[in-house]
């Protein structure tokens, strides 16, 4: 048996999740958290965070198997060790989990005329339990995601208006809501709900609990990701949320956490907290969340960091998360830059290997997958172990994601970047004489024998002789014109670094200004 395998075993036999002949329940606090800190080392190679569509789009009928067949029981086999199950909430209160508390989301209007969530409830079909009985079956652990403000309702596509139309919480309530239709906020939708108020984080509570009451769920996940606002007056205002405004959130999780526990004890196996935000600690105290104070009073086990947009480098949240011993697992969303080359070029199965070959040279724990649906994807079977990814191909870009915003806008980020987002939406002025430089990352050994090739694209056709291209300090020769604007490079072995690669540009004197547009490095096996 390989390694890699025998804490996942260990974790089952202690869990009874396949064993039958379980170990002793905890019998106190201190029992709890041990077998806490036991199941949070279990190995997560891939998580896969299903965002819980198939109900409302893509069932056929109320069968468990067909269901199941539309995203998780093709993961059998894969590297998927973890499946994130969010059951919609889209907006807040709406799901499509038999919840008591909340409401199921029910509406055939218009384009959800095949929405069958009402139905396969009725007929047992509970789309959270049906998934979590497949996970325990398969030894995959699964935690409910829980998006803690998701504002699709307020987007002005035909989907908005009828989410929110179903939506009796908002409907009913418009005074929770952080704007109206006639008085809408600088950030964010007007639709997101006003953590400020008592009522909202009761409910937000009581969502959780109710969860962990009655699903045999790992744990939950709180995706503060969709969408990034929570309080009316940063939202209305653009000013930072307040010591308040975080001492409102902080406690929220301080109750979620001592829940878990309590039921934890209950049921006699712990529950896990996971938190999906944003990779900065100081955007994160800015739209309220204080997350240093999360992870340094041990109110969470894992930190999922990045989504609409990236502002560090992974091993920044790697040591963050480290430092306080919690795990660590980049979100690697699709791409969002605009420009539709670009964007095909960094939707392949070759970059996605890039990325987590990135992902796991910055030590993080694991691969997170968002918006990635496609169960019979090879990424599934590929992203999961270096020791698989070390001999594939592999793009690696300055930036996947760009400068995105966040869906229904948000507290402005600029000011917060630390990392690179060229891409042909946001380019780097280039000026006669003056050296520009970008970055990309790796996690490429051994590349002997293999094509390494550097590529630049520029917005207007640059005269290979008049750029001056450096990596890591190397001047490169024998440029090669290809299409589109880009120029090429074959690497030798050595050029390419482990981690951070450092791409310095410099037009010639006499040249006229130019823009750097996009910046990719390719790994191929030698024909």
């Amino acid at each position: 048996m390989r390694d890699f395998l025998r804490p996942a075993l260990l974790l089952c036999l202690l869990f009874g999740t396949v064993a039958t002949d379980a170990a002793p329940a905890p019998a106190d606090l201190p029992a709890l958290r041990e077998a806490r800190r036991q199941a949070l080392d279990r190995p997560r190679r891939i998580i896969f965070n299903n965002d819980g569509n198939e109900p409302v789009y893509k069932a056929e009928d109320n069968s468990p198997e067909k269901f199941l067949a539309l995203r998780t029981s093709p993961l059998v086999g894969s590297q998927v060790d973890s499946i994130f199950y969010c059951t919609w909430s889209s907006g807040f209160g709406l799901f499509t989990h038999d919840t008591k508390v909340g409401q199921v989301f029910a509406t055939k209007e218009a384009m959800f005329s095949t929405n069958r969530t009402t139905e396969l409830l009725a007929a047992g079909t509970d789309p959270l339990k049906v998934v979590t009985d497949f996970g325990h079956k398969h030894g995959m652990e699964v935690m409910w995601s829980f998006r803690m403000n998701d504002t699709h309702d307020g987007a002005s596509a035909e989907y908005g208006p009828i989410m929110l139309r179903a939506n009796k919480l908002k409907t009913e309530h418009p005074e929770y809501l952080i704007g109206t239709p006639k008085n809408k906020p600088k950030f964010g939708a007007w639709t997101a709900v006003d953590y400020t108020l008592p009522e909202i984080r009761d409910l937000a509570f009581k969502y959780v609990e109710e969860v962990c009451q009655r699903y045999d769920v790992e744990g939950v996940e709180l995706d503060f990701f969709r969408h990034p606002v929570f309080f009316r007056r940063a939202a209305m205002t653009g000013t930072a949320c307040d010591d308040n405004e975080r001492a409102l959130m902080t406690d929220l999780i301080r109750r979620i956490r001592t829940m878990t526990e309590t039921e934890g004890l209950r049921r006699g196996r712990p529950f896990l907290l996971a938190v999906r935000l944003p990779d900065s600690a100081d955007y994160c105290r800015d739209i309220g969340l204080d997350l240093e104070k999360w992870l340094s009073e041990g109110l969470v086990d894992m930190l999922m960091p990045s989504g609409y947009f990236r502002l560090n480098e992974w091993d920044y949240s790697v040591a963050l998360g480290h430092k306080y011993g919690v795990k660590v697992y980049p979100s690697l969303d699709e791409s969002r830059v605009r420009d539709l080359n670009a964007k095909a070029m960094r939707s392949t199965v070759g970059s996605y290997r890039g990325r987590a070959a990135a992902v796991w040279q910055a030590g993080a724990d694991g691969v997170y997958l968002f918006n990635s649906f496609n169960p019979n994807n090879p990424i599934w079977r590929e992203l999961g172990d270096m020791r698989t990814l070390a001999g594939l191909d592999k793009d690696y870009f300055g930036s996947i994601r760009g400068a995105a915003s966040a869906s229904g806008n948000s507290l402005p980020y600029a000011s917060y970047v630390r990392t690179s987002q060229l891409n042909p939406g946001k380019v780097i002025a280039l000026k006669p004489g003056i050296a520009t430089a970008s970055a990309f990352y790796a996690n490429e050994a051994g590349v002997a024998g293999r094509t390494i090739k550097l590529s630049i694209q520029t917005k207007v056709a640059a005269d290979p002789t008049q750029l001056l291209t450096k990596i890591n300090g190397t001047a490169l020769t024998h440029p090669q014109i290809e299409p589109n604007n880009w120029v090429s490079y074959v690497l030798n072995a050595a050029d390419l670094r482990l981690g951070r690669n450092e791409v310095e540009l410099t037009l010639t004197n006499g040249t006229k200004a130019n823009a750097w547009t996009d910046l990719r490095c390719s790994v191929r096996a030698s024909k």
